[in-house]
Formats: structure tokens, C-alpha cells, sequence
């Protein structure tokens, strides 16, 4: 990959020598070379330059210093640090892509919004990094800037969540979590517990605080525990936004609260949001737990939500490994040896419970 955008670095800048040669112009005519942010710290975003086609012997100088230096540029553009998995997983790339294990990480924090990550993706283009990492706050809205990157012969590797493009040759290839089938477990936990209990003959109400509306991790939770909802004829008496993060989990909470007093279960998109939802529901002066009021399942099994679990105020934890660095760093090394790459893959996760959690929690490493 490097070398081949080496070759196209230096055939563009011999081109641009003979046509300044041919047009009869001078030194003082060529571009003088362009900061392409180089000297910025290795995990944050530098910022973009307009750079035009006659800045090509600055962008071949750029190309030459990292062929020295032997690193490989990517650029991570991650969502944002919403959630304590957000955060796991952030580290994750940080503690992997390094200067010693041969890379250059130039990281952007989106906050949140779409409109800063593609903006990023454009700085990452600019910079003419070798790989891009996009781990998309939705699914929706990557056509163009994805098509620029493959223009520019940039691959993407979408981590974490996908995209919904018309053309799927736009990224290279995806790691994320089985979203529905995680919907599928947190049913299937709920199914098997209220047996053991005795209260599968029951009418449970269900309340689901979901994901980001438009993220494909919230989408795939929330249409997987509807499956099992249904298969075992659970009320899903409401579904709303909690964002993924604890503050928008305890204001949906709330008023859940206010609008219903016969909530059985309340299904949290991931951890966070459980947080939230458990600080409103004590405030209200109700409990939770499998002792409790009523029982929370959530998602993404950080090392808090395991200690929620051993203090009895959760109920299941589903799997979301964070870790992802060393999957793609073993991704790109198989793309630098010309590897084929499955177009979509999912790592291992598991489902945990109260009953477990105690002997499980010194051992999670997020």
C-alpha cells in the first residue's frame, strides 16, 4: 500500500515538472511545500489543508519521510467518549497503533456528530494517511466522503458500527459487534430467568431506553429484543433515545416513570444508560435488581456494570468487546501482505448475570 502510493506520488510529481517546463515557468512559480500536519501530535486530529494538484513535490516530500521512517499513517475517526466503552475502546487503538509497533495514529474525537467526523475523514485525505478507521456515530450519510477516500486509494475499515451505502466497495471491510444477536441473548437471558423464577406465565411490561437513533449498535439491540419480545409475548410499553450516554438514560428513565407504574424490565442499549436509568429509578424510591423492583439488562459488560451487577442493581450484562486495536492492526497487516479480508466479522463475546459477576469482575480488563 505504501509503496504503491509512493509510485503515484512521484509519477505526479514528474509529470508536473515536465508540464512547468513545457509551459516555460519558473522556480518562482512552483508551490512552495505545504504543512500537512505532520508535526502535530500523533493522536489528535491536524487540522486539513485546501491543498490543490500543485502542491504535489510537497505532498511526494511527505510520502518520502514516512517511507523513511518506515511507520504506517492511519487515521482513526472515532465517535466520540460517551460511554465508558467508548472510552475502553479508544485506549485500546491508542495502546496498539504506536510509534514501536510501527505506526503513526493521528486520532479525532467526532463528539458525537456526523459533521465532524466526515470533516475529519477530509483532514485524514489531506494528510494522505495509508489506512482510515471510521467507527460511525450513524449509518446513514458516508457516500461522498467514503467515495473520496477510495478516490484518493485510501482504504476504510468501519469499526465498531456499519454504514448503509449504496456502493459496499466504498470500505475495505468491518469489525463490529452481532447487534441483533446481542438483542437475541438479552431476550434469551430474560426468557430463561423469569423460568427459573416461576414468572414466565406473567405479563411483563417491558420499557427500552435504545442507542443513538440512526447508529447501527442501537438498531440491531433494539430490533433483536423485539424478536424475542415477541416470541415470548412481552409489552414493550415504550422505546425512546437515551443517546448512550448515563445523562440521556436517566432523563428518558424519568419519564418512563412518570408515564408508567407497572414497569417489570427496562432494557438499556448499553451501560451507561443503565446508570442513569438506576440513579432515576432510586431517586423515584423504587429498586432494582434481581431482588428488586424492577430488573435491568443492558449492554456492553464494561468492568462498572460488573460491579453493578456483584452490588445486586443490575440484572445481565451483554458482551461488547471494546478492544478492538489488535483486530485491526492484525486487519492492516494482512492488507499490507495483499490478504484477502473477510468483508465483515465479529469478535467473541459472552453474556453475563448477577450470579457470575462476583467471581468475573477482577478479571475484565475494561
Amino acid at each position: 500500500m505504501k509503496s504503491m502510493k509512493k509510485m503515484l506520488a512521484l509519477l505526479m510529481a514528474l509529470v508536473l515538472t515536465f508540464a512547468l517546463v513545457g509551459c516555460g515557468g519558473s522556480s518562482d512559480d512552483a508551490a512552495a511545500p505545504a504543512d500537512n500536519g505532520a508535526t502535530e501530535e500523533k493522536t489528535e486530529e491536524a487540522p486539513a489543508d485546501d491543498a490543490s494538484a500543485d502542491d504535489a513535490t510537497a505532498d511526494d516530500t511527505a510520502e518520502a519521510g514516512d517511507s523513511e521512517g518506515g511507520l504506517i499513517k492511519v487515521g482513526y475517526a472515532q465517535i466520540g467518549a460517551e460511554s465508558d466503552w467508548r472510552l475502553a475502546n479508544t485506549e485500546s487503538f491508542k495502546q496498539q497503533f504506536t510509534e514501536e509497533n510501527g505506526y503513526e495514529l493521528i486520532f479525532n474525537d467526532g463528539q458525537q456528530k456526523q459533521e465532524n467526523q466526515i470533516k475529519a475523514i477530509r483532514d485524514f485525505i489531506a494528510q494522505d494517511v495509508d489506512y482510515i478507521v471510521l467507527a460511525p456515530v450513524v449509518e446513514t450519510g458516508w457516500d461522498t466522503v467514503l467515495q473520496e477516500a477510495k478516490d484518493a486509494g485510501i482504504p476504510v475499515i468501519l469499526s465498531d458500527r456499519g454504514v448503509d451505502v449504496a456502493d459496499d466497495s466504498l470500505y475495505t471491510t468491518q469489525v463490529c459487534g452481532d447487534f441483533v444477536l446481542e438483542g437475541n441473548n438479552a431476550g434469551d437471558w430474560l426468557a430463561q430467568e423469569l423460568k427459573d423464577k416461576g414468572r414466565d406465565k406473567e405479563e411483563i411490561n417491558v420499557c427500552v431506553i435504545e442507542g443513538t437513533t440512526g447508529a447501527s449498535a442501537a438498531t440491531g439491540r433494539k430490533e433483536g429484543f423485539a424478536a424475542k419480545a415477541d416470541e415470548n409475548g412481552w409489552k414493550i410499553l415504550d422505546s425512546q433515545d437515551g443517546d448512550f450516554t448515563q445523562e440521556g438514560g436517566q432523563e428518558v428513565m424519568e419519564s418512563f416513570l412518570k408515564n408508567y407504574d407497572d414497569i417489570d424490565v427496562v432494557v438499556c442499549a448499553n451501560d451507561n444508560e443503565a446508570f442513569g436509568a438506576i440513579a432515576a429509578i432510586e431517586a423515584a424510591g423504587k429498586t432494582t435488581g434481581p431482588e428488586g423492583d424492577i430488573w435491568i439488562i443492558s449492554f456492553d459488560a464494561v468492568k462498572q456494570g460488573f460491579q453493578y451487577m456483584v452490588d445486586g442493581k443490575l440484572n445481565c450484562d451483554v458482551e461488547c468487546n471494546p478492544l478492538y486495536g489488535p483486530k485491526i492492526d492484525e486487519i492492516i497487516k494482512k492488507l499490507e501482505n495483499g490478504e484477502e479480508l473477510e468483508k465483515l466479522s465479529h469478535p467473541e463475546e459472552g453474556v453475563f448475570d448477577y450470579k457470575t459477576a462476583a467471581d468475573l469482575i477482577d478479571s475484565r480488563p475494561y
